[in-house]
């Protein structure tokens, strides 16, 4: 198909600076491709009919991986201070 209907893991190495070339960076573009990768993460992992509770321990641990290295700095300097 033309290269701006491919996903990203469909574009080979050397279409990659075409194929962003052809992506809309406008702020409604964003929000759309947003928007699309968290409907394909909900129906993949949380609305399916035999679900477990991986799709929302995904979520948890990537939030606290994120928010770990939001305050990695902080958590860092308080490592080596002495107590007493």
């Amino acid at each position: 198909g033309p290269l701006s209907e491919r996903h990203l893991m469909d574009v080979r190495l050397g279409e990659l600076p075409s194929w962003l070339a052809t992506c809309n960076f406008s702020p409604q573009g964003l929000l759309g491709g947003v928007q699309k990768a968290w409907n394909s993460y909900y129906d993949k992992y949380i609305n399916v009919k035999r679900g477990g509770p991986a799709g929302i321990s995904m979520l948890l641990a990537g939030y606290c991986l994120l928010s770990y290295g939001w305050n990695y700095q902080h958590i860092k300097c308080h490592r080596w201070r002495k107590y007493h």
